[in-house]
């Protein structure tokens, strides 16, 4: 079996993150992707965060209808910081050992590995596959890194929460459900 791995805080989850996942899955011939919103990012401390329930919901409005996306609360249900080293350890159990499991990260992420908890216990577990962003060029790559071009959508959570505190439509950002979710609960308001 071949896996995708998603995972991210997902506030919201939008338009880039999906068309992301698309690319991917037909890019690497995966048999599923699992979409994992994190309960707290160990890099985003000290800043508000939308609470769990929600980004999960949003996450799982967005990929509804889609029997190749998955969403998972592993790391919801563990609470606290969420490490890739332990979501990932618990996923290699439940699939085996002959399971691919394919870790999805931005190039905009390449310059943080360093920080993540127990890198080289990750990069045993799955293997990276990279995906270009704008601005950020994909360089100094490890060996069990693959680069996937597609042309990512620059579509960011942070514009988007932005716009819908100026009162400006992200319709186009979000997926329809997502958008009807956001305006029901009064997020980012």
């Amino acid at each position: 079996m071949r896996i995708g791995i998603l995972g991210g805080t997902f506030d919201p989850i939008h338009n880039g993150h999906i068309y992301l996942a698309k690319k991917v899955l037909k890019g690497l011939s995966l048999d599923k992707i699992i979409f994992i919103p994190t309960y707290l990012p160990p890099h985003k401390k000290n800043k508000r965060i939308t609470p769990a329930r929600h980004r999960y919901n949003m996450v799982r409005l967005a990929i509804g209808g889609n029997n190749r996306f998955h969403i998972s609360d592993i790391e919801l249900k563990r609470k606290g910081r969420s490490y890739s080293i332990e979501t990932l350890s618990k996923l290699r159990k439940r699939y085996g050992k002959n399971a691919m499991i394919f870790f999805i990260t931005g190039s905009d992420s390449l310059k943080e590995l360093k920080k993540w908890k127990n890198l080289k216990g990750i990069l045993k577990l799955c293997k990276f596959v990279v995906v270009k962003r704008p601005g950020f060029p994909i360089k100094n790559m490890h060996s069990n890194f693959t680069a996937l071009r597609i042309n990512a959508k620059d579509i960011s959570a942070r514009d988007i929460r932005k716009k819908i505190r100026n009162g400006r439509s992200i319709n186009q950002a979000v997926p329809k459900k997502v958008y009807s979710y956001i305006k029901k609960q009064a997020l980012y308001i």
